[in-house]
């Protein structure tokens, strides 16, 4: 079916400043200079620069950053301190003894694949026997649904969990209710005024909950209640400590997924849970990382946001997640990878279907610009696949730097996600009207949503009222935020190594952004398969090779530019050494009048 997309209308007098992505100029913002860092780098033994980046998060004092540099699994919190965690454990005790059939109800994405697999195995281990539902994206729609509550009944399940959705599941928890089955929520997504009416409802970000870090993906919930539950077995500390450990890989793939802070508690997580992916047991978890082209070593974290997770994601986006749970629980090598070498296909199909409809709506925003008027883009088309809308939002708030709404229309029915930019709180804004949806949750800066295809012309309205009356131009124009100014002769392995040290980098520990400053080009920039960019940079001598993802528009122009301020990323290259990527690229005169 051909698709036909909705943008919103431009007033003639605006459509003359057109807001195309990078055509905007940035902001770039440097950060002061303090000579304390010197001190730190001396008491740390890292290289300036690497104690620059530590300064700059806050940590002023060797103690606290050597605490951050070495996180500890003694760091992880108590998970009874998660409000209902006591009637949660104690449900499932008792079904366990009485032999009660328990199903876990998980959800289609990275989060909810892996809060199911991890609950599962716990449950195994303590001794229960557990089946599992994960709904379909299409078919079923978003998180616990009243015919899954009959179904689950219609089996014989005794007891729900559901883990990673739940919070917003009151029709289908009060029809569990009526049918005699106990619910257990575990969730992290933002309740409403009133809790679900379950047994226990898990949620760190409950008002009545005072859990120190309300940043758990729906993994890390999950993951607490396994904690618990496997707590209460007596085993000997080295043992349990040794099962939570293998239970990390799966949940620090998720916490970066869901691009949840990377900092406290979650950081723990994520660092030892990806230095656990060097040597997978899990038949799965092994075959994942081999078709990903990680037999040989673990991910960093990026690497997973951008080849692990997408895979994963890949099964419940274009057919059913069922696919990706049954390669976590399977025993059998040969299995587990044919169902690898099937997401991985998929995901070429997901980047495909993507990628038509980003084309499409940059061609349509070319036609008819983005301008700062549109303080927020709520765009919709029909034959639009509904499980990559979420992942071309996120594209369209890279490219105009505000937040997006994407839908596909289908029998009259809208349904789609939204991504933000860290000015707006994209939830705050569904809240102020919610009469015009379905369905919708979420977080601060990502939702999903449901509504009548009727309603969509009042929804991008509000939408661009709710959001002009919050964001000012600033809030809307991309800064290029410097962690550290460097020369070019700081860039080495020892460098590389102390970033490995400061790492996982995602949210709250983004991967720091240097920058050179009145630094030569030594020849003019090349384009690289027609997108993509390399330049060479000189200074005092050294010379630098960089390059630049979809930035093939820096050859124009820096064509006739000699000298640069360039701010780059020091990321792992395939071969698993470290590259030298460009964020952002200006002539060096302009650096006189930055912000």
């Amino acid at each position: 079916m051909a698709s036909a997309v909705t943008i919103p209308t431009i007033s003639p007098q605006r459509a003359q400043a057109p807001f195309c992505g990078r055509s905007l100029k940035s902001r770039w913002l440097f950060p002061p200079e303090n000579g304390d860092c010197e001190k730190l780098a001396y008491e740390l033994q890292l290289p300036p620069a690497a104690a620059r980046i530590l300064y700059r998060r806050g940590f002023r004092d060797a103690a606290s950053a050597e605490h951050f540099l070495n996180p500890s699994i003694a760091d992880l919190h108590d998970p009874f301190r998660l409000r209902d965690m006591d009637r949660a454990v104690e449900r499932i005790r008792q079904a366990i003894t009485h032999r009660d059939q328990i199903e876990i109800h998980g959800d289609y994405d990275v989060d909810g694949v892996t809060s199911t697999v991890v609950l599962k195995k716990a449950l195994e281990l303590a001794g229960a026997e557990s089946g599992w539902h994960i709904p379909h994206r299409l078919h079923d729609g978003y998180g616990m649904q009243p015919a899954a509550v009959d179904a689950a009944a219609a089996r014989g399940v005794r007891l729900i969990i559901s883990v990673d959705n739940g919070i917003r599941a009151t029709a289908a928890i009060a029809r569990a209710n009526e049918l005699g089955v106990d619910v257990i929520v575990t969730d992290h997504h933002l309740p409403e005024s009133a809790l679900p009416p379950a047994l226990a409802v898990i949620n760190p970000n409950r008002e009545d909950c005072d859990y120190p870090n309300p940043n758990l993906c729906g993994a890390g919930v999950a993951f607490k209640l396994a904690h618990a539950i496997l707590t209460g077995l007596g085993w000997p500390e080295t043992k349990l400590n040794r099962i939570l450990e293998s239970f990390l890989k799966l949940v620090a793939i998720a916490t970066v997924a869901d691009i949840v802070p990377l900092t406290g508690e979650n950081r723990v997580i994520v660092k030892h849970g990806l230095s656990g992916l060097r040597d997978p047991r899990n038949p799965g978890l092994r075959a994942l990382l081999k078709a990903a082209g990680f037999a040989d070593r673990a991910p960093d974290a990026g690497e997973v946001g951008f080849r692990i997770a997408p895979a994963i994601n890949a099964s419940g986006r274009m057919d059913s997640a069922g696919q990706a749970v049954r390669m976590f629980l399977t025993a059998d090598p040969e299995e587990a990878t044919d169902i690898a070498r099937e997401l991985f296909a998929l995901n070429q199909d997901r980047q495909a279907a993507e990628r038509a409809i980003v084309k499409e709506i940059l061609d349509l925003c070319l036609a008819t610009p983005v301008t700062d008027s549109d303080a927020a883009l709520v765009l919709w088309g029909s034959g639009w696949h509904r499980g990559v809308v979420g992942i071309v939002a996120s594209r369209v708030v890279e490219r105009f730097h505000r937040p997006a709404i994407i839908l596909g229309v289908e029998n009259g029915v809208a349904q789609g996600s939204g991504r933000s930019i860290e000015a707006f709180h994209l939830l705050d804004a569904l809240e102020s009207m919610r009469e015009l949806f379905t369905k919708f949750g979420g977080h601060s800066h990502a939702a999903g949503i449901t509504l009548p295809e009727s309603s969509l012309d009042a929804f991008r309205g509000r939408m661009k009222e709710w959001a002009g009356g919050r964001l000012t131009v600033e809030d809307m124009r991309p800064t290029v935020a410097v962690d550290a100014m460097v020369e070019l002769k700081e860039i080495d392995d020892r460098l590389w190594c102390a970033l490995d040290r400061i790492e996982p980098f995602g949210m709250g520990n983004r991967r720091p952004l240097f920058a050179v400053c009145g630094v030569d080009l030594a020849g003019p920039p090349q384009v690289w398969k027609e997108k993509h960019i390399r330049l060479a940079a000189l200074q005092a001598g050294k010379t630098v090779v960089m390059r630049g993802w979809n930035l093939s528009d820096l050859a124009t122009e820096l064509r006739d530019v000699k000298r640069v301020d360039i701010a780059f990323e020091v990321e792992r290259d395939w071969n698993g050494g470290w590259a030298l990527t460009v964020r952002a690229c200006r002539a060096a005169e302009a650096m006189a009048a930055s912000g």
